[in-house]
């Protein structure tokens, strides 16, 4: 797998160039959580670090690549729901029962 260096602007990691592994498009994930453990034995504090464009695009259009910013309020679950994703609701048991279909 091909990895990038990727420098980190903001929060703890500031000014820190680490080594991030490449997606199946060549870009770095959007999101990148750093699990940091906890010095009481407590649950592990998540560090969220945003993917933005290192700098405006040149003159042929091409970013000069990707760093990432700190998310102070970042969230730490979940992943993003499509409406399409949804499961789809099962028909009624009793069909032709509701007050459009009475038949007098």
């Amino acid at each position: 797998m091909k990895s990038q260096d990727t420098p980190f602007v903001g929060g703890p990691l500031d000014g820190r160039v680490l080594p991030v592994l490449l997606g199946l498009t060549g870009h770095p994930p959007k999101t990148y959580r750093v699990p940091v453990p906890d010095a009481a034995g407590g649950p592990p504090t998540v560090l969220v670090y945003r993917r933005v464009q290192a700098g405006p695009s040149g003159r042929f259009g091409l970013h000069p690549g990707w760093r990432y910013e700190y998310d102070p309020e970042g969230d730490t679950g979940g992943r993003l729901r499509w409406p399409w994703s949804k499961p789809r609701r099962k028909p009624d048991a009793t069909p032709g029962d509701g007050p459009d279909t009475a038949h007098e």
